[in-house]
C-alpha cells in the first residue's frame, strides 16, 4: 500500500465522518456510525472531555472528535501562545486550545479533508472565536513558517501518517526555540502482531498504524527534540482489542490475547530547546 492509497483511505474515511457529524450521527473508529459504531467505538474515543469542555465547543465539533486523548488539557497552555493542532478534524481541539490562550493568542488547524475543513469552518462561526484559523494541509508539509509555533498538539493522527519521520521533523521546524510538541497518540507497547499491522481497517481506526514506544522516542530525537516522554493515559484491554479487531474483519478469539495490554492512548511529550547547538539535527550536514 503506497503512501498516496493510504492518504486517500484516510481522506476518504474522515470525509465520511464529517458528513455524518453534519447530519448530527456520531462517527465510530472504524468509520461507522449507529449503535455498531459506539461500540466500535467506546475503547478508544468515548469519555475523553470533561462536561465543562463539552459546553465549550458545539456539538457538531464533539461528533466530529475521532481521538483517542484529550491534548488540550495535557498541554498546560498560556495565554498568548500560538498553537498548532495537527490533523484538526471538525475543530474541537482548535476551539478548545483557542480558548486556553485567549485573544493574544492564536489556534491553528491543520487538516487534508475538505469535508472535515468545512465542518470546522461552520464550527468556528458557531463558537464566535476570532482567533482561530485553519489551514488545508498535510502534516508531512506544514503551512506555516519556520519557529512560528509555541505548541504542537495532535489527537491521534499522527499514527496515520505514512512518513511518520516527516511529520515531526517538520513539526521540530516549526516550534519556536523552547516550543512544545504535546500529543495524544496510540502508542504499542511490545510486538504488534502481523495480521493487526496488514489490516489497512484498523490504519483508518488508529491502530495499526501506531508506533512502538521505542520508537517513538527515536523519531522524536533524531528529529531534534529533546525531554521526551511518553505518558499513558488509557490501556486496552482483552474486551477492548475484541471491539476493534472484529470490526477490522480479523478472528477476535485468536487474537486477542496477543494484544491484550499491548495497545495504550498516550500522552507524547518532548521540547525544541532554546537553543540549537552547531551539532543539532537541524543544522549539521
Amino acid at each position: 500500500m503506497s503512501a498516496e492509497n493510504l492518504k486517500d483511505i484516510v481522506r476518504e474515511k474522515y470525509g465520511e465522518a464529517a458528513l455524518r457529524a453534519r447530519a448530527g450521527e456520531r462517527s465510530s473508529c472504524c468509520g461507522g456510525a449507529g449503535p455498531s459504531a459506539s461500540i466500535c467505538c467506546d475503547p478508544i474515543t468515548s469519555n475523553l472531555y470533561e462536561p465543562a469542555q463539552k459546553g465549550e465547543v458545539p456539538d457538531a465539533a464533539m461528533r466530529a472528535s475521532l481521538g483517542c486523548g484529550n491534548p488540550t488539557a495535557l498541554a498546560e497552555l498560556k495565554a498568548g501562545e500560538t498553537v498548532l493542532d495537527l490533523g484538526s478534524g471538525g475543530g474541537i481541539d482548535v476551539i478548545l486550545s483557542a480558548r486556553r490562550v485567549g485573544p493574544s493568542g492564536k489556534a491553528y488547524g491543520l487538516d487534508m479533508t475538505d469535508e472535515m475543513l468545512a465542518l470546522a469552518e461552520e464550527n468556528k462561526r458557531n463558537s464566535g472565536l476570532a482567533n482561530v484559523e485553519f489551514l488545508k494541509g498535510d502534516i508531512e508539509q506544514i503551512p506555516l513558517p519556520d519557529n512560528s509555533v509555541d505548541v504542537i498538539i495532535s489527537n491521534c493522527v499522527i499514527n496515520l501518517a505514512a512518513d511518520k519521520d516527516r511529520v515531526l521533523k517538520e513539526s521540530f521546524r516549526v516550534l519556536k526555540p523552547g516550543g512544545r510538541f504535546a500529543v495524544s497518540d496510540v502508542v504499542v507497547r511490545g510486538r504488534m502482531p502481523e495480521a493487526v499491522r496488514n489490516r489497512m481497517e484498523l490504519w483508518v481506526g488508529c491502530v495499526a498504524g501506531a508506533l512502538g514506544d521505542y520508537e517513538y522516542v527515536a523519531k522524536l530525537a533524531k528529529a531534534g527534540f529533546t525531554d521526551i516522554d511518553i505518558e499513558p493515559t488509557r490501556e486496552y484491554s482483552v474486551e477492548d482489542a475484541q471491539a476493534f479487531l472484529t470490526a477490522g474483519g480479523l478472528d477476535a478469539d485468536a487474537l486477542s490475547r496477543e494484544v491484550d495490554g499491548t495497545f495504550i492512548s498516550a500522552f507524547v511529550r518532548a521540547t525544541k530547546a532554546a537553543s540549537l547547538s552547531c551539532c543539532s539535527s537541524s543544522c549539521c550536514a
